[in-house]
């Protein structure tokens, strides 16, 4: 398998998020409702659950949980009580089930400052290759 470089703003490049993505729906299984990927700069990944709550990835803070107030495709999506899952940015997926139960107790590795591990306008300092091993994989 053949990781590459994708140019930014590339068909690729945009959709390297919900690829990841799609794993992640796929290991939380029947709690997803819908889920759709959002606004650029930076990409983001809305993941709407049962019970009014909501997941929201972006490329510089990771995964997010609360509850779902607005958002859709083409504007950014707005959640109550967020709190930070941890992780790093490409937390995997089979972990998210768990650190959604952290955000839930207020425990683990969640909490409500947001992390900034990266600047989306970085576009060549490696983390579209560390999405890309990762899709590759997820694809595989």
């Amino acid at each position: 398998m053949s990781i590459r470089h994708v140019e930014p703003y590339s068909e690729e490049w945009r959709e390297r998020p919900a690829r990841y993505a799609a794993g992640v729906t796929r290991a939380l299984g029947e709690q997803v409702e819908d889920w759709w990927s959002g606004p650029c700069d930076p990409r983001t990944v809305t993941v709407r659950l049962a019970r009014g709550e909501a997941l929201v990835w972006d490329e510089e803070s990771g995964w997010r949980h609360g509850r779902y107030l607005s958002g859709d495709r083409e504007t950014p999506t707005v959640l109550a009580g967020a709190r930070y899952l941890g992780g790093g940015l490409l937390l995997a997926p089979e972990r998210i089930g768990s650190a959604i139960a952290d955000a839930r107790a207020g425990v683990g590795n969640s909490t409500a400052w947001r992390p900034c591990y990266r600047s989306y306008r970085h576009r060549r300092d490696g983390f579209d290759l560390a999405l890309g091993r990762y899709v590759a994989y997820a694809d595989a």
